[in-house]
């Protein structure tokens, strides 16, 4: 099968090169906005958007001084290679697709400073030297790479972006590799703040809490950084440190969440997870001055709690990484997966007046929360697997399998028969 993957570098430019990038990085800034600012005139005349192609010839007649959307003119945009300048017209494309997709929010006028990068496309104008740890780039030329580890494949397209003061480019390759058999069992995972994630085996992993480690760290940077003039060199200096420090905690959770996923795929060969919707759970709770939120200070610690944690990212890392290790990654609804029991399919909140603590008040089995809504996930992903495409928004699919599993991971020398659970106030048959 064919694997796409991507290697991310440190470049090493020198001076008259990092000009060079900043100010291609700047023209594809340019180029994204001022198209963007052409299609909402366009949409307030009533007129159709333009497609990529169309983007491409205004694009063409900017480069020869045709005036921009904004009614200035610049010339300068041919100094740009075009091919990148073209990438920031598809981002913008794919942008109004994912948002009538309702994918994503409407796109936004890009800012200065923030995620500046240039995409190159052809292959073809790029040339990687790994052996002298080099690439050479259109209208860049050779440029030094700190080479941490070898690149696999062949090279398809290059990404040049800049954070926290440096310079990166990512390589994407594609290589032909063997179907690789899944290895180990099937896993369910909840995840959760108190606990990162807990496994339907009774493991569980606990949570790094990048952020919070360096938050009074963070603040004390920032407040120095509002007490400058802004744009000032000064104000430049505070602005540095605090971007260096976000850079570090994203680094930090980076690498946790990959050493966490690569070891999970590598070691089952289904995983099941909640088809949780993260930015709907970490909405803030404010509300407007009319209608003003209720708990908003404890909603806003969750709130962060929550992206702290990573669990968008978590997913996406888990969703490509079990396919390359040949299992199967299966998303189940996540109604009630800790209220119900495990054992016998009774559903109540009553079954979890903790946070942490999980007794059935119908038959009395008590575990750990997590764990329990961990098994229910396993349950209902084998029971969505042997029943693809029926509803699963019933917390009891799949019961007996939970049983079973429960009875395991507690001890119990045998499974409870089918529709029933032994408990010692008696046997209880299965609400369902």
């Amino acid at each position: 099968m064919k694997r796409l993957q991507a290697f991310k570098f440190e470049l090493r430019p020198n001076g008259q090169q990092q000009r060079q990038m900043r100010r291609f990085a700047g023209a594809c800034r340019v180029v994204f906005n001022e198209a963007l600012a052409l299609q909402k005139a366009r949409h307030e005349r009533g007129e159709q958007k333009l497609g990529y192609a169309g983007l491409c010839k205004e694009l063409t007649a900017w480069r020869n001084g045709a005036p921009l959307p904004s009614g200035r003119r610049a010339p300068w945009l041919a100094e740009a290679p075009v091919h990148p300048l073209q990438q920031a017209l598809k981002d913008l494309e794919r942008a109004y697709t994912n948002f009538f997709a309702r994918r994503a929010d409407f796109p936004r006028f890009k800012k200065k400073g923030q995620h500046d990068s240039l995409r190159y496309p052809d292959p073809k104008q790029i040339k990687f030297d790994q052996a002298n740890s080099r690439i050479a780039l259109p209208k860049l030329g050779w440029l030094r790479y700190r080479n941490s580890r070898d690149v696999l494949g062949a090279v398809r397209n290059a990404t040049v972006s800049f954070s926290a003061g440096k310079w990166f480019v990512s390589i994407q390759t594609e290589r032909e590799v063997e179907q690789p058999m899944p290895k180990g069992d099937a896993v369910g995972i909840d995840v959760g703040v108190a606990r990162f994630a807990t496994f339907s085996n009774g493991t569980f992993l606990a949570p790094l809490g990048s952020f919070g480690k360096h938050a009074v760290r963070l603040a004390r940077y920032q407040r120095a950084m509002r007490r400058k003039v802004k744009f000032s060199k000064n104000w430049r200096k505070a602005k540095a440190k605090v971007t260096k420090l976000h850079q570090r905690i994203g680094n930090a959770r980076r690498d946790f969440l990959h050493k966490a996923t690569t070891t999970i795929s590598q070691n089952h060969a289904m995983v099941c997870i909640e088809d949780l919707q993260v930015r709907n759970m970490s909405k803030s709770a404010a509300g407007t001055t009319e209608k003003p939120g209720t708990n908003v200070r404890a909603k806003s610690g969750l709130n962060k709690s929550i992206l702290d944690q990573g669990w968008f990212e978590f997913r996406r890392q888990l969703d490509y990484k079990v396919q390359w290790s040949g299992g199967y990654l299966m998303a189940v609804p996540p109604h009630n997966t800790s209220r119900t029991c495990p054992c016998c399919g009774h559903i109540a909140a009553d079954n979890r007046r903790t946070q942490a603590q999980f007794k059935c008040v119908a038959c009395g089995y008590a575990n750990h929360a997590d764990l329990v809504g961990a098994i229910n996930i396993l349950s209902r992903g084998m029971q969505k697997l042997r029943d693809e495409g029926q509803d699963m928004a019933h917390a009891c699919a799949g019961w007996e399998t939970a049983a079973r599993i429960a009875c395991e991971v507690s001890g119990a020398v045998r499974p409870p028969a089918a529709g029933t659970h032994r408990s010692d106030s008696g046997t209880v048959q299965c609400r369902t």
